[in-house]
């Protein structure tokens, strides 16, 4: 980075950060100090990395996206952007693991990667069983209950809505 672009840095993380950072102890290093103003200063500007070097130390932060977890839902509940075996029938299978958001299929960690589950395999709960792709993040999608998976309703790379049924389950 050149000089004036590490002074300009220097001082937004300084001004936007004062009142994001948290409590200093007083054995911490000059250095984790900074660490911790630039991780603010990341968060209040929403930066997936910043590298930043002085006196001869380079720092780079990488912020890890954030991931989809399913949460078990009460039965009757109303979903809110988890994964859920739902007990409602869908128009031919009674229980289903759904899509917790809008985005692209994909059943293995990349288009050409062998899928994470297999029909007629068994999933634990909080095994990962595909990704959705929004908005350039890769989304797990994970199995609330124990279950076998009957069959896969949607194909690899395909658009998916909110809420629509990626698996037909049976629980075990």
């Amino acid at each position: 980075m050149k000089k004036n672009k590490k002074a300009a840095l220097k001082k937004i993380i300084k001004k936007t950060t004062k009142a994001n950072t948290p409590k200093e102890s007083k054995n911490e290093s000059p250095l984790l100090k900074e660490v911790k103003q630039i991780y603010s200063f990341m968060q209040s500007e929403n930066l997936g990395s910043v590298s930043y070097e002085q006196k001869g130390v380079t720092v780079k932060i990488v912020r890890a996206a954030p991931q989809q977890v399913a949460v078990p839902v009460a039965v009757g509940a109303v979903a809110t952007g988890s994964a859920q075996a739902c007990s409602a029938p869908t128009p031919e299978y009674k229980q289903v693991i759904k899509s917790p958001l809008m985005g692209i299929f994909f059943r293995g960690s990349s288009p050409s990667a062998a899928p994470f589950i297999r029909e007629g395999e068994k999933v634990k709960a909080g095994d990962v069983v595909c990704l959705i792709e929004a908005m350039k993040v890769f989304n797990e999608v994970k199995a609330d209950v124990d279950c076998v998976i009957k069959k896969v309703l949607v194909d690899n790379g395909k658009p998916i809505k909110a809420g629509e049924p990626l698996f037909a389950i049976e629980k075990i």
